[in-house]
Parts: structure tokens; sequence; C-alpha cells
């Protein structure tokens, strides 16, 4: 039991991969705070967990959200031993040219106000628990911050600042917390969603044809079998489990040989 007596705080648990995550989370043994903006989701959850869990509605962009899942979770706990980050918006791969200025402009708000400044004010408000507990961060990035074509230009670079992110609240945490991520590729009926700011909000990863998607996967990956957002929590839950002696400030890439990409041969 990798996280036995660990208290673990998921943002961005409601579904996909923040909800598989918190699943292996506490299968392995945690009591498990599952948080998502969205009340319906977190309503529904409600039979998936128990008495020893805690599922909270939260806007992770909002101050007092924040702190109001930090009251709750000190009043049921008392403690925290680690978060981990797992909410983010998808740019729907649009080249910049494909849309109007102003759609940009608001496009890199909405992703970089989510994704990235969600991911600084978790870390500034909950740093206090996490050095009371010697615990640690575990922030979601992607394959997307390591090379071309992991999605557009704006959601490519919120990826690129979450690993840069990474290094830096490790230097400035040490010794007490141990801050790392995880980059995941693909994942199996991924909820990630679009852009408010491109009308893409209603639209999911996931609506791609199952076939489709698996094909394409396979077609530029090693490993051919499409992993779930539950075949990632095993990597969280060691990052994030205070097994964790050794590593701190590195992003862990689950990219199922992607990034080793055919160059010269036409097929493997």
């Amino acid at each position: 039991m990798l996280l036995k007596d660990h208290v673990v705080l998921i943002t961005g648990a409601g579904s996909g991969l923040g909800l598989g995550v918190a699943q292996y989370c506490k299968a392995q043994g945690a009591a498990v705070i599952v948080t998502d903006i969205a009340t319906d989701k977190i309503q529904s959850l409600a039979s998936e967990f128990d008495e020893q869990d805690l599922l909270l509605s939260c806007d992770v962009t909002k101050i007092a959200d924040l702190e109001r899942c930090k009251d709750a979770i000190v009043q049921k706990y008392a403690r925290l031993d680690a978060v981990i980050g797992a909410q983010g918006v998808f740019d729907g791969n649009l080249p910049i040219q494909g849309m109007s200025t102003q759609h940009l402009d608001q496009l890199f708000d909405e992703l970089f106000n989510i994704n990235v400044k969600g991911y600084l004010l978790t870390a500034h408000i909950f740093a206090d628990l996490l050095k009371q507990s010697q615990g640690a961060l575990v922030l979601t990035t992607s394959t997307a911050a390591y090379a071309a074509d992991g999605g557009g230009a704006v959601y490519t670079a919120t990826k690129g600042a979450i690993r840069s992110l990474i290094q830096q609240l490790a230097f400035e945490f040490a010794p007490e917390i141990r801050v790392n991520g995880v980059a995941p590729a693909a994942i199996g009926n991924s909820q990630l969603k679009g852009p408010k700011a491109l009308n893409l909000d209603h639209q999911k990863q996931s609506d791609i044809p199952k076939d489709a998607f698996l094909n394409l996967f396979q077609s530029i990956s090693l490993l051919q079998e499409l992993p779930n957002a539950e075949d990632y929590g095993a990597l969280y839950a060691f990052l994030a489990s205070k097994q964790n002696k050794v590593m701190t400030g590195q992003t862990l890439v689950a990219d199922q040989g992607l990034l080793n990409r055919a160059v010269l041969t036409q097929s493997h």
C-alpha cells in the first residue's frame, strides 16, 4: 500500500486523468480529497468514495475557493501529505494563424489562468501544510512540452511553463517539500476539454471516434496499448508518497515511446 496513512489532494479530479489518479491513490491506501470546478461531477462521484474521503467543488483559479478547500481539509484531517495537480484545458490543436487575434488573446488568458496560475495558487496556498508533513507536490505537464504538435502553441506554452515551474518550486520549497511532475501522452477516454475562447468548451478529446484515436495513437507510438487514466496512477502515487526520497525537480515523461519517433523508417 504505497499511500497507506497518506492524505492526498487531487485537483481537477472530477473526471479523466484526475479521477483515474484519485482512484489509484485510494486503492493504494490514501484518504483522498477530490476537487473539481464542476459541482455536478463531484456530486456524481459520491458512491465511488467513502467517509474517509472528501469531495469538494473548487475553482483552482479562485483564491477564496482554494482557501475554503484548505479549511475543510484541516478540519477533517488536520494535515495534508501530498497535492496532485491534474486540472487542465486543451486548445484544440489549432494553429494560431487559424484564429483571430482576439481569439488568440482570449485563449492565452484562459489557458494560462487554468493550466499555470491554478498550479501556482494551489502551491502557494497549500505549501505550509505540505511543509509540516514533509510532503509532496506533483504537477501535470505533457509530452507537448517536449515536442511539437502535441497541441497548439498556447497549450504547448502552458505545458512548457509547468515543466519549468516544477523545477523552480522544487528549488524554492526544498528541503521540506518534494516537487515533481508527470508528462502524460495519450489517455484513453480523455475528458480534457477545449477552451471557451474558441467555443470548444463543450467538446472533449474523448469525442474523437475511438477507432480513429486508437489508429492515430498506434501509428506514432512504440507501445501499442492505449493507456487509460489509472495506468498513470502509479507514477503519481510514487511521487506523492513518503517512499520517494530521491527525486525532486524532475518530470517523468510517460510517452509510450512517442518521442522516439520514426525519422528514416516509414513504420516499425
